[in-house]
């Protein structure tokens, strides 16, 4: 069988459960997939997803270094903003840019530095 790329799935670093999930799930609405933390007292591993989006969340010190970026190109990027907007997030309130290259663009930055930039074409 050839070689077949399926899926790319970026990891994040954070520092704080309660917080990757407070803007994760409560801000940017992604479900939880699944979650691990290795014993009692060790890191947590998670996996959030939205309409095809998937991220892995991390605490373990090798995956990765804070301030990451990652591009999702979307589609209905006024609905979204609308949506987030609603929210009154009291961390962030992003607009809409409009970039010289022809993209329109909301970027989100979680509370570990990490910018998640949601893209449309125009």
């Amino acid at each position: 069988m050839a070689f077949s790329l399926i899926k790319v799935i970026p990891i994040l670093r954070i520092f704080s459960v309660e917080k990757a999930k407070e803007f994760y799930l409560g801000f940017l609405g992604f479900s939880l997939d699944w979650d691990h933390q290795t014993g009692e007292n060790g890191p947590v591993f998670m996996q959030v997803s939205r309409n095809g989006l998937v991220l892995r969340l991390s605490e373990h010190y090798g995956d990765g270094s804070p301030g990451a970026a990652v591009t999702a190109e979307v589609t209905g990027l006024d609905g979204f903003h609308a949506e987030l907007q609603a929210k009154k997030y009291p961390y962030m309130n992003p607009g809409i840019e409009e970039m010289e290259w022809g993209a329109r663009v909301i970027t989100v930055i979680d509370p570990f530095g990490n910018r998640i930039h949601f893209s449309e074409a125009k």
